[in-house]
């Protein structure tokens, strides 16, 4: 929306040309509200966050030039949902609707850019935007990512892809931000995507160094500057409204001082700048909770302003972001366009890298990663119960609230990222154990109660008798959630030493049991699945507490493992000289019995064998601020070389026919009996072409830590790399990461976020991690990966100390990586598949517990066989669920109901189906698989339903793409798209083309019936 006084503005200015014109201040009123960091959402909901948005609504509408813009959706929500009255509501609508009061950026949280994951940022930008969407009938157009630690390439582009015209970002290395000051480079137009390029580009602009808050600082006041608020106040708002260091009032005595100040501020920063106009943020942490107090003092000050600006060459305005970014567009300046390099790692001075944060809190990260994809896994399957069985016995909006409930607000930059308070800490995995166990029970209810059926039966077994006690038995569902077919291994943790598996046609399933790697009392059960894309089938388990043999048996294989003696670092006299092969039809893995440590692997296909060694190493961190550069939440400070972190290994091998596993034990001392480190390497057999078995599964454990102590894993091989290194951004395309040089903190400004995959290769070999959650890695020498797997520091800098931001963390944290060894030439084929598929592995749902009866069991339900739904091998199935947003796809309509002051229906829309589809591969990173895929959408989902319609929408889902027209911002190469051609001859009905890395959006509605 463009503001009357914006346009007024350019009117006047066309008139007067010629005339050295004031620079043009737009003061944007926001209080910046982190969903959690320091304080609970329940405390700062308490203290101050209800506060901003009451106060707020009332101030805004005693003057119609006052604006404020609203961020993150999480208070607002708590707010409208459990604070606002019928009065505060009709404000806002008409606030908004005026202009006065804009959505900025729209998604529940600010989330992280380093260390979060394509699928949750989506997903709650997408929560954030429905909401507003149908509330309101606004849909936000202008990013507001002013805290995040460094800035992502991903995140431009899924905003343009949701239909924002510009993006705004702060937080990027100090060196970098004052060259691009110094250069007047802070503003440009960023194509995040390097297959994308212009078609999703974005105008960028970079906060200056004052970044999003006011300045405090007043020559004539020791109070808190602009903020005549005060500081907030926990657990309690004071009664009588006077906080702490509220700041001294506009008055005839003040204003020039004031207006002195704020005019020089105004003036630095527009010299930072290619145009008139000046961003002046007015806000800060924790700010607005008296707005009366706030817009009461700077009314006069901006009068006072005006009222001098021919001689103060400044004139002030309220205004939202949209009518200073419409401001921008309208200046007709041509902008240096930027690739799709990043902003990370993030820096604020030598010593102060912010890359310990990619490891930081590794419990609350996997716990996270882990509920994303278990919530990815019931949207799925309960878009196709929908579907199937829309009269089906679960109830619906049981359902739905059991999904939303885990739609949340984890992936916040002081969330996800483990930078927030212990008690933030227990808030966040409080919440997501709770509604990961609702999902749970979600998933059992999706796979049990749509039918009745009975149990195929069972060969070898017999009606039974009575009398006759049966063997013990358990039930078990696995789920596929991907749209691939897959033969997989799945592991269910099992109390007894012997076991035959069945599937749901009754016939035996190759299997392997053995104990378990994390306890004496229980065993791992290795069950090879076979599953068609989103389809689940039943297993049968059937128990003997002695060993089985004979018959079905033979289809389950018994381990044993064979123990290494334990050898102690100090004592080691050679290495290489004992080395023990373990195989299957990809690899030959060496491992040394001198060492006990892996040696070497062969990738048998190139017939190319490569070093390769893997072992923890420690980086003790510097605690105490007189001593030097310390490490904290946020900040890893190397404080010297890693050191080995272990004194002692022993090994135990466990050869099967479907996997085989050797298990690593690192003790700290020698004489420890309890180990600190373990890696776990499952090598999987190969069954046909089906089975992969180039991927070797890592299960480590690290912890409890000593304190001080940051532990890496070190992968270390012969590749000849020039410690260059490649790292996912966000799960969505991969970065080069050159090694670079400092004057100071070399090390730790070479370290990135490693969302789920790292790999080094030279001209023949590629060398890959990926990983079920975030963490941080480097390159440090030539041939090496280092992952930083887990954080436990204490330090006693005051501001640390005061805020309880010490992370000691004194969990155990168990990380799963996948490691992979290939040629330069097919890895990228199977890189872009293995990383999806560990993030979403088949889900597997225990319908009983292990029993024994007397009499025949009841039939269990169940629904029948689903049929399997595939998408070519390299699109990927990045959404599929019923959001439940209860809005009109045409938008006129909806707008005419938002405004004709009805209350919105309040049942959720059960049948509107959200798909996501996205390309893996970027523009010739295959010589096939990169290319453009024409796929039928009708075809491809006969699996879940007949197709009646299809919508194409945003990211988000909130617009129309046909109606979406972004702004197209002026660049120096003024690049035209090479996308029309990728499409080009127009797509006939249900078929729809998608090309390298392009993500596509619909709203598929099915017509109503079974399968």
């Amino acid at each position: 929306m463009i503001n009357f006084a914006v346009v007024l503005f350019f009117i006047c200015r066309c008139c007067t040309a010629g005339q050295k014109e004031p620079i043009q201040t737009f003061v944007i009123p926001h209080s910046h509200m982190d969903v959690g960091w320091v304080y609970t959402i329940q405390e700062s909901m308490h203290a101050y966050a209800a506060n901003v948005y009451t106060s707020v609504t009332e101030e805004l509408s005693k003057a119609a030039g006052r604006r404020f813009i609203a961020v993150e959706q999480e208070f607002f929500r708590l707010w409208w949902d459990t604070v606002a009255t019928g009065a505060h509501k009709k404000q806002v609508r008409r606030h908004v609707k005026e202009g006065r009061l804009e959505f900025v950026l729209g998604g529940q949280v600010m989330h992280d850019e380093a260390v979060t994951h394509l699928d949750d940022q989506i997903l709650q930008m997408a929560e954030g935007h429905g909401f507003l969407y149908e509330t309101f009938g606004v849909r936000p157009q202008f990013s507001w990512h002013v805290d995040p630690f460094g800035a992502s390439a991903t995140t431009p582009v899924l905003f343009a892809l949701a239909g924002f015209n510009a993006h705004l970002v702060s937080r990027i290395d100090y060196d970098r931000k004052d060259a691009m000051q110094r250069d007047k480079r802070l503003q440009f137009v960023w194509r995040g995507s390097p297959s994308l390029k212009e078609k999703q580009q974005i105008f960028t602009h970079t906060m200056d160094q004052f970044s999003y808050c006011t300045p405090s600082h007043l020559p004539f006041s020791n109070s808190s500057g602009f903020y005549w608020n005060g500081v907030a106040l926990f657990p309690d708002p004071p009664k009588d409204g006077v906080y702490p260091n509220m700041s001294l009032p506009v008055t005839e005595e003040t204003v020039h001082a004031y207006a002195k100040t704020m005019v020089e501020n105004i003036k630095l920063r527009a010299a930072w700048f290619r145009t008139n106009h000046v961003l002046w943020p007015w806000g800060c942490d924790k700010q607005f909770y008296n707005s009366s107090v706030q817009f009461n003092n700077m009314d006069p000050l901006m009068k006072y302003i005006n009222q001098n600006s021919k001689d103060l060459g400044v004139t002030v305005q309220y205004a939202t972001l949209g009518e200073y970014f419409q401001a921008i567009y309208q200046s007709d300046v041509v902008w240096e366009p930027r690739g799709g390099e990043d902003f990370l790692p993030y820096s604020t001075e030598p010593h102060q890298a912010w890359t310990g944060f990619y490891a930081s809190r590794n419990v609350l990260k996997g716990a996270a990663r882990q509920a994303s994809s278990r919530l990815h896994a019931a949207e799925s399957l309960f878009a196709r119960y929908r579907v199937g069985f829309p009269d089906g016995p679960v109830p619906k909006d049981w359902a739905l609230g059991r999904l939303r409930a885990l739609r949340w607000a984890v992936q916040h930059h002081d969330g996800i990222t483990g930078t927030e308070s212990p008690k933030v800490a227990d808030m966040y995995l409080q919440h997501l154990a709770q509604a990961a166990a609702g999902v749970d029970e979600l998933l059992a209810a999706l796979v049990l109660l749509p039918h009745h059926l009975e149990l195929p039966s069972v060969p070898g077994a017999r009606r039974r008798g009575e009398g006759v006690r049966q063997p013990l038995e358990q039930h078990v569902i696995i789920y596929n959630p991907l749209a691939w077919n897959a033969t997989t291994v799945v592991n269910v943790t099992v109390p007894f030493p012997a076991a035959a598996v069945f599937d749901n046609e009754g016939k035996p399933v190759l299997a392997q049991i053995q104990r378990s790697a994390q306890s004496n009392v229980t065993y791992d059960l290795f069950i090879v699945a076979e599953l068609g894309g989103l389809q689940h089938r039943r297993y049968l388990i059937k128990f003997s507490e002695q060993k089985c043999s004979g018959g079905e048996c033979d289809w389950t294989h018994e381990a044993e493992g064979v123990a290494f003696e334990r050898l102690n670092t100090r004592e080691r006299r050679g290495t290489g000289r004992r080395l023990l092969p373990v195989m299957n039809g990809c690899y030959e893995l060496m491992f040394d019995q001198d060492t006990n440590l892996l040696h070497s692997i062969t990738h048998l296909q190139d017939k190319r064998r490569v070093r390769v060694t893997q072992d923890f190493w420690v980086y003790h961190a510097n605690g105490d601020i007189n001593a030097g550069p310390i490490s904290d939440n946020y900040v890893f400070s190397a404080n010297g070389s890693a050191a080995r972190a272990y004194a002692a290994v022993e090994m135990e091998i466990i050869p099967g026919r479907v996997v085989t596993e050797i298990r690593q034990r690192f003790y700290r001392e020698e004489g420890d009996q309890d180990y600190t480190y373990s890696i776990t390497t499952r090598v999987p057999e190969c069954f046909g072409r089906r089975r992969p078995c180039h991927r070797l599964e890592q299960s480590c454990s690290l912890g409890p830590l000593p304190l001080n102590a940051e532990v890496v894993l070190r992968t270390s091989s012969s590749l000849r790399s020039n410690r260059t290194l490649y790292t996912d951004a966000n799960g969505y395309q991969m970065m080069k990461r050159t090694h670079r040089k400092f004057t100071n903190n070399t090390l730790a400004r070479n370290y990135f976020p490693m969302v789920r995959g790292a790999y080094i290769q030279d001209d023949l070999s590629r060398l890959a991690l990926f990983s079920d959650r975030a963490h941080g890695v480097s390159s440090l020498a030539d041939g090496q990966l280092e992952v930083m797997l887990h954080r436990r520091l204490r330090n006693n800098l005051p501001w640390n100390l005061g805020y309880n931001l010490t992370l000691d963390d004194s969990s155990a944290a168990t990380p799963t990586l996948w490691m992979t060894l290939g040629s330069t030439g097919v890895a990228p084929q199977l890189g872009q598949r293995d990383a999806v598929e560990l993030q979403h592995r088949p889900v597997v749902v225990p319908i009983d517990r292990p029993e024994s009866s007397w009499q025949e069991k009841e039939a269990r339900g169940g629904a029948p066989q689903a049929r399997s739904v595939v998408l070519p091998p390299n699109l990927h199935l990045l959404s599929l669920s019923v959001p439940g947003w209860n809005y009109s796809s045409d938008h006129d309509a909806h707008l005419r109901h938002v405004n004709s002051g009805e209350d919105l229906p309040s049942e959720p829309d059960y049948d509107r189906v959200l798909l996501r589809i996205m390309h893996l591969f970027e523009d010739g990173e295959d010589p096939e698989l990169s290319k453009p895929v024409a796929i039928n959408l009708k075809d491809a989902l006969r699996g879940i339903g007949e197709v009646k319609k299809l919508e194409e929408r945003s990211l988000t889902g909130t617009w129309d793409i046909s109606r979406l027209q972004r702004w197209k911002w002026k660049t120096a190469d003024d690049l035209k798209t090479r996308y029309e051609s990728c499409r080009r001859g127009g797509e006939e009905a249900f078929t729809v083309t998608i090309c390298a890395k392009e993500i596509r959006t619909f709203f598929v509605h099915f017509a109503s019936g079974k399968f």
